[in-house]
């Protein structure tokens, strides 16, 4: 049977895996077993995909990144080197919470930046931009720009990853793609 995506000869993929088309796995990485990766999806160096992890079309997920158990990523989703997800909220050595998991869903076209924590729970609004290094304790709205520690949300951002400056009717430009963005009751959506 040929494969329909390209894994690295160094790669672990288990059984029971559904693994979208032209998909490719690169050195290291380690697919677990009843996890869903759509279509043309890059998954980086040493990366560890947990059992039930669904990933859309088009992720892209950079070096050194583990996607635990709990979490959901839709289409064009991209995950920096070495963000982190996590799965349960107090997790002990000595407790087993495996059946405790949170749930974290990533929405469409988000971007999580390089060593970025996601603290379980908290979902990823489509669109919305997580700056390097900042540690998201509660759920992001679409569209929003959050940096620091704890993350706090200092702007908004277009679909193409350009800072969205609002006029005083609450309208805005994307400078690469020149569409526009309405901001009204602190929710922004495309026009």
């Amino acid at each position: 049977m040929t494969l329909q995506y390209f894994a690295h000869e160094t790669a672990v993929i288990d059984d029971n895996c559904n693994i979208g088309e032209n998909t490719k796995i690169w050195h290291f990485s380690h697919i677990m077993s009843s996890c869903t990766i759509g279509e043309k999806c890059n998954i980086g160096q040493n990366v560890v995909i947990s059992p039930h992890v669904i990933l859309g079309k088009n992720v892209k997920i950079q070096n050194n990144v583990s996607v635990y158990t709990g979490v959901t990523c839709d289409d064009d989703v991209f995950l920096g080197p070495s963000c982190v997800f996590t799965n349960v909220t107090n997790p002990r050595s000595g407790v087993n919470r495996r059946g405790e998991y949170a749930k974290t869903h990533v929405g469409k076209g988000a971007t999580i930046g390089a060593n970025a924590t996601i603290v379980c729970g908290h979902d990823i609004g489509a669109y919305a931009f997580v700056g390097a290094g900042a540690v998201v304790t509660k759920t992001i709205k679409p569209y929003a720009l959050v940096v620091g520690n704890p993350a706090k949300q200092i702007g908004w951002m277009s679909e193409y990853g350009h800072r969205l400056e609002f006029d005083e009717n609450g309208f805005a430009t994307c400078i690469e793609s020149k569409e526009t963005y309405k901001l009204e009751n602190k929710e922004v959506t495309k026009l």
